[in-house]
């Protein structure tokens, strides 16, 4: 039936592809329903059918899921970050449950994960300001953190607890930079944006075998239009530190210098390259504004989406038909970005919103729980690959930014249940919640979905090389082949 609807709604905006650059805004491409390539299924791991899966680290052997929701009755919904053995890609098996007291504890919830490579270390943010109904878990006023964890050796299947750090402010999400001269220096550029006075804070946490950990820097910026959300929801840096690069919700999206963060210096200030006037910004648009922002390599482009939720958070400006979905801007002069395409699914089209399903007589717009919305993306030199909520896992040919072009979808079978849906994604009547950063590792694509578990995948068609060649590659930190595809 899926497919079915996609065909149809693809006919009605046929008209719209593509549409031409002009006076009236940038090209806007809508995917066509005969994509060139294509995604193997490789192997899949239900992970005990839990439900509310949040993101993942890779590190050889093994993948580390967290989970978008508490412990509930002692962690009867196995909501701790399950360790999996991907030795046998295609039999991917669970071999340990992180849980309480280190992991699943009430009102706190494993949102967020990263791998130091170099120092075979799981970092794992624990959040309990996170917590709440939209997360199906109650809060209790806990300290959001972050826990450090051996993963060398033996220590890979059973991962031992080594530090914790509890940041002076609430963090939504972080990007992990390695210094590319020293593998021992990483710092954690944090999100912030419950944080008032500080929207962005630097953590160095290359003192972690000594729990000691250097907020080098808190910052916030004025930007946007009052009343608007003018919160700093992700940020990410260019492979050598020197560049930020914010999607600033309702305020938009804006470069930022961070030369002097990652020079060291002991008071480091960062400079805004864009003036916030002219951030681009699309008020306009269903939902909260800007979620994500990533950078080309090698190329002054940047990708970025719009998370978008289903009509139950209309009410709050973060949801509705027709979602979100991707742009792409130039940012050759910073001072100025500018949007030179957005790229979109049928269901991103406002025609979709009025498509009657074949099976009821209610509008897509009036199925509450749905979201065909722009998540998290990775990209190589000429590919973004990106979870794409109900809309599957997507790949998109971005050789010609101003006119990307759908490379390959993959739209999973749904499980037969699930033993927690969560309450604004999975609730509705689509079943398929793609969310995390897809990670590439030796060739092969890691990515999870909220409701159906982790998903190893290996990708066909154009620039398949540009995957397959990757030892290790992922859209939240400069490590693998990052520094490589920079130059």
């Amino acid at each position: 039936m899926r497919k079915v609807l996609l065909g149809v709604a693809a006919a009605i905006v046929a008209a719209a592809l593509p549409a031409t650059a002009g006076p009236l805004g940038p090209r806007v491409v809508v995917a066509d329903d005969a994509p060139k390539g294509a995604f193997e299924l490789v192997g899949h791991s239900p992970l005990n059918n839990r439900g509310m899966n949040a993101a993942l680290g890779v590190h050889g052997d093994y993948v580390y899921v967290g989970s978008r929701t508490d412990a509930k009755a002692n962690n009867a919904n196995g909501s701790g970050v399950l360790v999996v053995d991907v030795s046998k890609p295609d039999a991917p098996e669970i071999v340990k449950e992180i849980g309480p007291p280190d992991e699943a504890n009430s009102g706190e919830t494993s949102r967020e994960m990263r791998v130091w490579r170099s120092q075979d270390l799981l970092l794992v943010m624990n959040l309990f300001s996170n917590c709440g109904e939209i997360h199906a878990c109650t809060p209790t006023g806990g300290a959001d953190n972050f826990r450090f964890y051996d993963i060398s050796g033996k220590n890979a299947a059973d991962p031992k607890l080594v530090a914790t750090y509890e940041p002076s402010v609430d963090p939504h999400e972080f990007y992990l930079w390695e210094d590319p001269k020293n593998p021992k220096r990483a710092l954690l550029f944090l999100s912030t944006p419950g944080g008032g006075q500080t929207q962005l804070m630097v953590t160095d946490i290359s003192g972690y075998k000594k729990e000691k950990f250097r907020e080098v820097g808190k910052y916030s910026f004025a930007a946007g239009e009052p009343g608007n959300d003018n919160r700093l929801h992700s940020f990410a840096v260019s492979p050598d530190g020197k560049t930020g690069y914010l999607a600033y919700l309702e305020a938009g999206f804006l470069v930022l210098d961070t030369s002097e963060i990652v020079k060291g210096v002991k008071k480091p200030q960062v400079t805004l390259r864009t003036d916030p006037k002219d951030a681009p910004k699309w008020p306009e648009a269903p939902g909260p504004g800007i979620h994500s922002a990533v950078p080309f390599f090698g190329r002054d482009f940047v990708m970025t989406t719009d998370e978008v939720y289903g009509e139950a958070l209309r009410a709050i400006n973060a949801g509705g038909c027709p979602w979100g979905w991707a742009k792409f801007l130039s940012v050759k002069d910073p001072a100025k970005p500018k949007v030179i395409s957005e790229y979109k699914l049928p269901q991103n089209e406002e025609s979709y919103c009025a498509l009657p399903e074949a099976h009821e007589a209610l509008p897509r717009s009036q199925h509450p729980m749905s979201s065909f919305a722009a998540h998290n993306p990775t990209l190589t030199k000429n590919l973004a690959v990106l979870t794409w909520h109900a809309g599957g896992l997507q790949a998109i040919d971005i050789s010609n930014p101003a006119k990307p072009v759908q490379a390959a979808e993959y739209l999973p079978d749904p499980l037969p249940f699930v033993l927690q849906e969560d309450p604004v994604l999975s609730s509705g009547q689509d079943k398929v919640v793609m969310w995390s950063f897809p990670i590439i590792e030796d060739g092969l694509i890691y990515v999870t979905d909220v409701r159906n578990g982790l998903y190893i995948l290996r990708y066909k068609g154009p620039f398949a090389n540009e995957i397959s060649s990757v030892d290790f590659l992922e859209g939240n930190s400069n490590q693998g082949a990052a520094l490589k595809l920079s130059r």
